[in-house]
C-alpha cells in the first residue's frame, strides 16, 4: 500500500510542476491551475473549485524502462475503478482518458522526474458547462448525475491507485492487464493514431491494449501517440 501526504494550494499553475519538489508519496492538488495542461501540450482548463487537480509522485526505482512505461494505463485504471461508485462504469482510452457515456471525463498526464513519475490526473467533478468546441465531447461526475465531490473523487481515486501501484511493482503490467483491457474504450473500432516518435499516422481496427501496454491497430504495435476514432461500429 502507498501512503499518500496531501499537500493543497487555492491556485498554482500546474500541480505538475509542483510535483517537481515533492517526493514519493506527496499528492499536490489545487483548487485552480493558471497552466494546467494534459498530453502533447493539451491545455487543460477548469472552472475553480469545481473540479479535481491532483499530482501524484510514484517511485519507479528499480522498474524496467519497458515496465515503468505502462504505468500511465495502471493510473487510468485506477481512475476508471476509483470513480465507479460514483458513475457506474468506466472506459479507458488508450494511452490516458477516461470516458463516461462515451464523454471525457479525466485525463491523466504522467512525467518522468529522477526515479519517481509525476502522475497528473485532472477530473471533471462539478463543472457543468464546457467551452463550445468541447461541449459535446466533456462530462463531469455532476452532469452524469452524481454529488460526489472533488474530495471524495481525490480520496477514492488515491485508495485505488494505492493498491494498483503496490501491486503493480510487485507482480508487474500482466497481473492487472486484465482488468484494463475489460475497459478498453477503442478495442475493436476503426482509429487513426498519430505517433509520438515521427508524427505520422498509423490507421486500422484496434485490436485493443496489448500486455505489454502497446496498442493493437490493424495488427501492428503502437507505443507512443494520440488514438481517435475513425468510425464507431
Amino acid at each position: 500500500m502507498v501512503e499518500w501526504r496531501i499537500i493543497h494550494k487555492a491556485e498554482t499553475a500546474s500541480t505538475n510542476i509542483d510535483a517537481r519538489q515533492g517526493k514519493p508519496g506527496d499528492v499536490f492538488t489545487a483548487d485552480f491551475q493558471s497552466a494546467g495542461r494534459g498530453r502533447l501540450d493539451h491545455k487543460w482548463l477548469g472552472e475553480r473549485g469545481a473540479n479535481l487537480a491532483m499530482s501524484a509522485v510514484i517511485d519507479v526505482s528499480g522498474i524496467e524502462p519497458h515496465e515503468a512505461a505502462t504505468l500511465p494505463l495502471v493510473i487510468g485504471l485506477a481512475v476508471a475503478e476509483g470513480l465507479e461508485p460514483f458513475a457506474g462504469p468506466l472506459m479507458l482510452k488508450w494511452p490516458n482518458d477516461i470516458y463516461l457515456s462515451g464523454r471525457k471525463l479525466a485525463g491523466i498526464l504522467c512525467e518522468r522526474n529522477g526515479d519517481s513519475v509525476i502522475a497528473g490526473i485532472g477530473v471533471n467533478v462539478r463543472q457543468r458547462e464546457f467551452p463550445a468546441e468541447i461541449a459535446s465531447r466533456a462530462i463531469s461526475l455532476v452532469l452524469s448525475g452524481s454529488d460526489a465531490s472533488v474530495e471524495e473523487s481525490r480520496d477514492a481515486i488515491l485508495a485505488a491507485l494505492g493498491n494498483l501501484v503496490f501491486r503493480w511493482r510487485r507482480n508487474g503490467f500482466a497481473a492487472i492487464w486484465p482488468r484494463i483491457a475489460a475497459i478498453d474504450h477503442l478495442k475493436g473500432r476503426e482509429v487513426a493514431v498519430r505517433q509520438v516518435d515521427n508524427g505520422a499516422a498509423i490507421r486500422g481496427v484496434c485490436g485493443g491494449i496489448r500486455r505489454d501496454g502497446s496498442l493493437d491497430v490493424g495488427g501492428e504495435a503502437v507505443w507512443a501517440g494520440e488514438a481517435t476514432v475513425e468510425n464507431i461500429s
